[in-house]
């Protein structure tokens, strides 16, 4: 039950209030501000309703002080008719609303509801803020190698700069989540983070996209529209995918980096905005430049601090961290029971190579967290993709060593190719062979004669 202080010198005034809101609220009372400053100091109730005109110190007086004690105790003044402007004053002093006597029951039940609701939604807000602002921490970001660790120290000093940056490198390496540690660790942190994919967006929207339009502006513009630079204002705008733009639409997102200004599509207004600009490719836009699909002079305005994020497959001493962290982030969200992995399965997932990256790997945890009926995950547990590419690996190794022969890597290969092929058919023979490029007579001779059985065993 929230806690309601009432502050009153009239003793009538107090046990009224008392009386009103008795069954709803912990209703605590206080004759004199001073008694009101000790009871905040220890209680810290949610909302105060607080006299004006009191003997020693006056009410705005006590309010400037609770604003000093805790900014989140909401205040309703109470004044007499003749005290209303001094009432205006307290709002600007940070009072919630205030109150007049003699009381309309109802008017006070809908005010001190309203002022409750309000809390509640800004401690949300708060505590939304303190999860995202956790969710893209550094500890976010998992690594332990030389290169995870020079960018974290990058994104440490450009942090709070205005500087524009180039995320560079391959899908799923992680290029999002380092834009929102940039802007989740800068003094913009408070303001807008506005993502946009710039291959999702049809080159016919991408301007109104990106610059908003006016009210008849084109077909279907049935009104104005704010476009991403100007939502993310005071906040950061992550282009992501810049490479797909047009010639056209890099143009004007150059004048915007050149002027700090845009104008919307079928507009006249000059629009200022401060905007901090993160791009990402995952192409290499040198050979872009080169090849005239990307302009030089953007370019080189994007490029201001670039970070390049390596492919896991270049990383790999990290995958058992990644793992840990995804294991752990899984479980809290999906409430899914504790689970482990063994060294035998951990060995497997190093030894692929994640052409998905970081992405396919927290797929792929996901998955056998949710599935595995075991608290511990094997190397049967893992995708056949994966289980396969260990095995090739092996036998490429026991070959090279001498401790196999050609003609019989040959044929475990060929064997775990049939059998991978027959898991994803569900054993039919028929949709089996047409995957394999062979005839369904070819396919059961092979069959037969690796020892493989028709039906899954």
């Amino acid at each position: 039950m929230k806690k309601l202080l009432i502050v009153d010198d009239e003793l009538g005034t107090r046990e009224s209030l008392r009386m009103i809101f008795d069954r709803e609220y912990d209703i605590i009372t206080a004759a004199t501000g001073e008694e009101a400053l000790g009871i905040i100091e220890g209680l810290r109730p949610s909302l105060v309703l607080l006299d004006i005109i009191m003997p020693g110190m006056d009410g705005l007086a006590v309010l400037e002080r609770i604003n000093e004690i805790d900014k989140d105790i909401i205040v309703i003044m109470i004044t007499a008719t003749k005290t209303v402007k001094t009432a205006v004053h307290a709002m600007k002093l940070g009072a919630y609303d205030y109150i007049t006597k003699p009381f309309d029951l109802d008017e006070i039940r809908l005010i001190i509801k309203k002022a409750l609701s309000t809390q509640d939604l800004r401690n949300e807000v708060k505590i939304l803020r303190a999860e995202i602002d956790k969710g893209y921490s550094f500890g976010n970001i998992v690594g332990n190698t030389g290169i995870m660790r020079e960018i974290f120290d990058t994104i440490k000093q450009i942090a709070d700069s205005k500087t524009t940056v180039l995320i560079e490198g391959e899908s799923g390496t992680g290029k999002e989540l380092v834009a929102k540690a940039i802007h989740f660790n800068s003094n913009r942190k408070g303001k807008p983070f506005i993502a946009i994919n710039c291959a999702g967006i049809p080159e016919s929207l991408i301007e109104s996209e990106l610059f908003g339009h006016e009210k008849g502006a084109f077909t279907n513009a049935y009104g104005r529209k704010l476009g991403r630079f100007e939502m993310a204002d005071s906040g950061t705008l992550f282009l992501d995918e810049i490479s797909e733009l047009s010639l056209a639409t890099q143009a004007k997102i150059l004048r915007f980096l050149q002027e700090r200004e845009l104008v919307r599509v079928g507009g006249t207004e000059t629009i200022n905005v401060d905007v901090r600009l993160i791009a990402a490719t995952n192409r290499n836009l040198e050979d872009s430049v080169t090849n005239g699909t990307f302009r030089e002079d953007l370019y080189y305005r994007i490029k201001v601090v670039p970070i390049h994020l390596p492919p896991l497959r270049e990383r790999k001493e990290d995958i058992p961290l990644l793992v840990n962290h995804f294991l752990s982030k899984i479980m809290k969200e999906k409430e899914a029971k504790a689970k482990s992995i063994s060294s035998e399965a951990l060995d497997l997932l190093i030894e692929y190579n994640w052409p998905g990256n970081i992405r396919e790997l927290e797929n792929i945890i996901a998955r056998i967290t949710l599935l595995s009926k075991n608290s511990r995950v094997f190397p049967e547990d893992l995708p056949s993709n994966i289980r396969g590419n260990a095995k090739l690996n092996l036998i490429k190794e026991a070959v090279l060593e001498g401790k196999l022969s050609f003609e019989k890597a040959e044929a475990e290969f060929e064997r775990d190719i049939i059998l991978n092929t027959l898991e994803k058919t569900n054993y039919v023979q028929s949709r089996a062979a047409e995957l394999l490029g062979i005839s369904r007579r070819i396919l059961k001779y092979k069959m037969d004669k690796l020892g493989i059985e028709g039906t899954a065993g």
